[in-house]
């Protein structure tokens, strides 16, 4: 068997295989949901509690840096509880996560929010540990990516509707306030109470999410979801883990949790401070908020041509390149791009549809990653899944860098070159780096 190959669980019958997917597709549909509405809740936290952009920026480092700290311990959790019943406690932990902020609002206390987006990050470093081999492995290896798209087709598209729902069910009724507070008007206790009020607004809308996140992982215990487990076909189906006694000597592994670092690092720099880049031009909160519903909206239009045109027309290996190197020039693109446009009834700068474009390339960077990176791991899988799921602290530290940068030169724009070596990375890595199996070669 070569290295881009890898048989489907003799134990999963077809039908399995489609229970699988839609159940695996309900998550990562909750996992967008949950982690996409950052990208609203980073001015708005800045705003209603008062902080600097680098500040505000905690958001998404509170969030991600779980999967940091919480990748290992996952890992050999799911050795003990197998994907299905580790994906139940996911959910628990996500619902613990969204009912701290009933307590952080009553209190307004930015630090109470911090260790509830903290705890919603553990809970999806489960989920993303678990989902992610699961959807790579219950098929073959040369049709993931097809499969991963489907995923990301959930994924993003819960995303495009999170920050709508956000922005409806808590702005939408503190709309005047919001704006009274963005423009200075109000000082004293009249500021307070505005910045009080803003806040109960999060309060019934997390109660009820927790409420829903315990539902649906009780269902997926109760669910007849395949627990399938690599670790026991290993030997009989590859030889690829025979002389190997760490998961760190298979380079393509390693070398893809760097390029996964990088890339989810640029995704998030992409959705999250596409807003705070809006106001930079004069475009107010509320007309900003659909922005990070384009970028997705991009990410989509991606991922549904990739099950369209994966492995029949390219393969996932160049669909990895190419999107590699279009998010090169793209990032490229949105530092150095200075011209007026007026584009869907929004007056702004060249640069912001350029940052908003990068979804698309985005789209099949993870999903090519993954099979390149995981492939023929057999017993190594849960660990190496977990090592996978650690890098998408990129998430949370790469944004910070941009903050960092960007405040540093006084430009949100001068932020984004940070990019540009983390798109030449996945370039090398899309092109040489997956091939080296070997630290001798």
């Amino acid at each position: 068997m070569n290295s881009d190959q890898i048989s489907q669980p003799a134990s999963v019958s077809r039908r399995n295989v489609l229970t699988g997917i839609a159940i695996i597709g309900m998550v990562f549909f909750i996992m967008g949901f949950v982690s996409w509405v950052n990208s609203i809740l980073i001015p708005f936290f800045r705003i209603a509690c008062e902080l600097t952009t680098f500040q505000s920026y905690f958001v998404t480092f509170a969030f991600y840096i779980a999967y940091l700290v919480m990748s290992i311990p996952v890992a050999y959790m799911l050795r003990r509880t197998g994907y299905k019943r580790g994906m139940t406690y996911g959910f628990i932990i996500l619902a613990t996560g969204a009912a701290l902020f009933v307590p952080a609002a009553l209190g307004r206390t930015y630090q109470i929010f911090l260790i509830g987006l903290f705890t919603m990050g553990s809970g999806l470093s489960v989920l993303q540990a678990a989902a992610n081999p699961y959807i790579t492995i219950i098929g073959p290896i040369e049709t993931a990516a097809r499969r991963i798209s489907i995923m990301g087709v959930c994924n993003k598209l819960a995303g495009i509707i999170s920050p709508l729902i956000f922005s409806a069910v808590v702005l939408g009724k503190s709309k005047a306030i919001l704006e009274q507070v963005e423009k200075g008007v109000l000082d004293g206790q009249s500021r307070e109470d505005a910045l009080r009020q803003l806040l109960d607004g999060v309060i019934m809308p997390y109660a009820v999410l927790a409420l829903i996140l315990v539902s649906i992982g009780l269902f997926i215990y109760f669910s007849k979801l395949p627990d399938i487990n690599p670790e026991d076909e290993d030997e009989t189906t590859s030889t690829a883990t025979k002389g190997k006694s760490s998961v760190l000597q298979f380079p393509y592994l390693v070398l893809g949790v760097i390029a996964l670092f990088f890339h989810v690092g640029s995704q998030v720099i992409a959705i999250d401070t596409i807003i705070n880049y809006a106001g930079s031009m004069g475009i107010t909160l509320i007309e900003a908020k659909v922005f990070p519903s384009f970028t997705l909206g991009a990410t989509l239009i991606g991922y549904l041509m990739g099950i369209c045109l994966i492995p029949r027309v390219i393969s996932q290996k160049n669909a990895l390149i190419a999107c590699s190197v279009i998010g090169l020039v793209l990032s490229i693109g949105v530092v150095t791009t200075d011209i007026d446009v007026t584009f869907l009834g929004h007056n702004s700068k060249l640069s912001i549809w350029l940052l908003a474009a990068l979804g698309f390339p985005n789209s099949l960077i993870y999903a090519g990653i993954w099979p390149h990176a995981i492939r023929n791991l057999g017993r190594f899988t849960k660990i190496a899944s977990s090592l996978l799921v650690m890098a998408l602290c990129g998430n949370a530290i790469m944004p910070q860098v941009y903050a960092y940068v960007a405040d540093s030169t006084g430009s949100l724009q001068t932020g984004y070159r940070v990019l540009i070596p983390c798109f030449a990375y996945l370039v090398w890595y899309a092109v040489w780096g997956f091939r080296i199996t070997s630290w001798k070669k």
